[in-house]
Formats: C-alpha cells, structure tokens, sequence
C-alpha cells in the first residue's frame, strides 16, 4: 500500500467524521462513542499496514 493512499484513507476518513460531527444530530455521548471508535479502528488498521501488528486476516469470528 502506497504512502499516498494512506494519506487519501486518512483525509477521507477525518471529513467524513467531520461531517457526522457537524451535521447529524446526535447526542454528545454517541458522538464521543463514534469518534474514539474510529479512531481505534484507524490506529489499528495503520499499524497493521506498516506491519507493526500482523495481518487481520488470522483473526476469525464465529465458526
């Protein structure tokens, strides 16, 4: 994966939070909820594209 498509992912993902943020209704609580899970599953999934962590891929719900 290429730098400029992390950086693509990356603003992508910031303006389309953005605009929940700004635009949806929502209460203060939900949206705290959102914004740290989003920001959990960037992290994780940039550590897992510069190999910090292994692949998801190993990682299987259910049967």
């Amino acid at each position: 994966m290429s730098l400029i498509t992390l950086v693509i992912v990356l603003v992508v993902v910031g303006v389309v939070l953005w605009l929940i943020n700004s635009y949806i209704p929502m209460q203060s609580t939900i949206k705290k909820i959102l914004n740290v899970v989003v920001i959990i599953v960037v992290v994780l999934w940039l550590l897992s594209a510069f190999g910090v962590i292994g692949s998801f891929d190993a990682i299987r719900i259910g049967r």
